[in-house]
């Protein structure tokens, strides 16, 4: 944790991929000097309808938040997922509603696009 916050310190955004699943821990969030906590796809992919997804999405950005820290949803597909997470508070979102992935060279055309 200590290259990590000397990264930090120097400007670099650190960020904890996939949580939820696999072995994040929530020991991470008070341990590593986290600016973003990124929500995995598998509860995104729940979302609006599915309990236990709102239920636990509802839950990390809210701890994030007490926390400082920013979440970002990974997977997000629909509009409707879209809302929920607005609502919810969460602060970014990756996934196919925005764009597929794309070559270096499609991106800056796509951030010029206006929405």
């Amino acid at each position: 944790t200590a290259m990590l916050t000397e990264l930090k310190e120097m400007g670099v955004g650190i960020a904890l991929d996939d949580f939820g699943t696999g072995y994040s821990s929530l020991a991470y969030l008070s341990r590593l000097p986290l600016n973003v906590l990124k929500i995995d796809k598998s509860f995104v992919d729940g979302l609006p309808n599915r309990n236990d997804d709102v239920v636990i999405t509802h839950l990390i950005i809210h701890m994030a938040a007490q926390l400082g820290i920013t979440t970002l949803a990974e997977g997000v597909e629909t509009q409707e997922q879209l809302e929920f997470l607005k609502l919810a508070g969460c602060h970014l979102i990756q996934g196919y509603l925005l764009a597929r992935p794309l070559p270096p060279e499609e991106v800056a055309e796509l951030l010029l696009q206006s929405y």
